[in-house]
C-alpha cells in the first residue's frame, strides 16, 4: 500500500505532497523537500518521528 504525506497534514502554509511506495522513499522525498523550502525545520530524531507519525496510507 502506498504512503503519503503532505505540508498541511503539519499545519504548514505550503501545497506540497508527495506519495511513495515506501516509508523510506517517501522520507527521502520529505527530507528533499524540507532542506529546499524549510531550512527552519532541523530534521533531528524528534521532527523526524513526528513526520513520520503524519504519513497516511492510501
Amino acid at each position: 500500500m502506498a504512503k503519503s504525506i503532505s505540508c498541511s497534514d503539519a499545519g504548514k502554509d505550503c501545497s506540497w505532497s508527495a506519495t511513495a511506495d515506501s516509508e523510506e522513499e517517501l522520507m527521502n522525498k520529505v527530507t528533499e523537500h524540507v532542506l529546499s523550502d524549510h531550512k527552519e525545520i532541523e530534521l533531528n530524531a524528534e521532527n523526524i518521528s513526528g513526520i513520520k507519525s503524519l504519513i497516511k496510507e492510501v
